[in-house]
């Protein structure tokens, strides 16, 4: 099912995805990115995960997580997609490096109190309600996202409109059923999409304590620690997931039989952008080249380090 593979996620992440075969091409990770990208959280993207469905084998699901390690527990404000920025994935078929297929999602945010702090609305007991959000139209559901989806390939289409973003894991006393809740908001839209937006565990795993001391990784290095430690562990993620019919991300619009033909290997890739003074769309955020800021360009060639 659709909604288990986005439960779970348990595949490494891939820039490159090979669409005739099951085993992806290995990138990286980046879990916190460039200086000003880093400023920008609800902006910044972690990790892009794209690979052959295993239920549809005639479709590939591509997962894109945004606002990095963000603690669970997190109200009453919780974390939420930011509904001034544009959230896309891209994919190249051509090999040129620029984008064929973009898929963005537009986020738009409704409370229905806003004379309380609370993300739901009610209290538990006599003449308070239950006070239990059991859907994504329940009352009691008070800081909503809906989203928007549109497609561009030779032209613009609108796939999907007024799509709901489940509510965080509160809790067992206002989302006691969260996975059965969560399940609710994967949409099917035209053409054989699925889709899917809103928290989710980071499945990605990094010991970044090690990593960045010195790449001493804990098996090899000082630690004397037989294992690497999940940094991530215990930390939330944003995502964003479509599962797509793999003809439609081809540059002849046909599933590939071949590993080997010029159709089977497409790019994908996400970012974010945001609209500056002077009215015009910048991509502020991307996942193209995970690490290479972090690890191989000095300080003096960032910004804002950059003088």
């Amino acid at each position: 099912m659709f909604r288990k593979i986005l439960a779970i996620a348990l595949f490494v992440a891939a820039v490159v995805a090979p669409l005739a075969t099951r085993t992806p091409e290995v990138a990286a990770s980046s879990h916190r990115e460039a200086p000003l990208i880093s400023q920008d959280p609800l902006a910044d993207n972690t990790d892009v995960y794209a690979f052959v469905s295993p239920d549809r084998p005639d479709s590939a699901t591509i997962i894109a997580n945004y606002i990095p390690q963000q603690e669970p527990a997190s109200g009453p404000t919780f974390y939420n997609f930011d509904p001034n920025a544009l959230y896309s994935i891209y994919v190249d078929n051509t090999g040129d490096g620029e984008p064929d297929v973009t898929f963005d999602f537009q986020f738009n945010t409704t409370i229905a109190n806003p004379n309380t702090f609370l993300t739901h609305l009610g209290t538990a007991g006599p003449g308070g309600g239950d006070a239990v959000i059991n859907s994504l139209d329940d009352a009691d559901f008070n800081v909503k996202q809906t989203y928007t989806v549109t497609m561009t390939r030779k032209h613009s289409e609108v796939l999907g409109s007024g799509l709901i973003v489940p509510p965080y894991n509160i809790g067992p006393g206002a989302t006691p059923r969260y996975a059965n809740l969560a399940g609710k908001a994967v949409y099917g839209l035209p053409g054989g999409i699925n889709v899917f937006a809103g928290p989710r565990d980071d499945p990605f795993f990094v010991d970044l304590g090690s990593v960045f001391d010195r790449l001493e990784l804990r098996p090899l290095g000082i630690f004397g620690d037989p294992r690497g430690r999940d940094s991530l562990a215990g930390f939330s993620v944003h995502s964003i997931c479509i599962q797509v019919p793999i003809s439609m991300l081809t540059a002849d619009g046909q599933r590939p039989v071949d590993p080997t033909g010029t159709n089977a290997v497409v790019g994908i890739w996400a970012g974010a952008s945001r609209v500056d003074e002077g009215g015009t769309s910048v991509q502020v955020a991307r996942v193209g080249a995970p690490l290479v800021e972090q690890w191989l360009i000095p300080y003096g060639q960032r910004r804002p380090f950059k003088s």
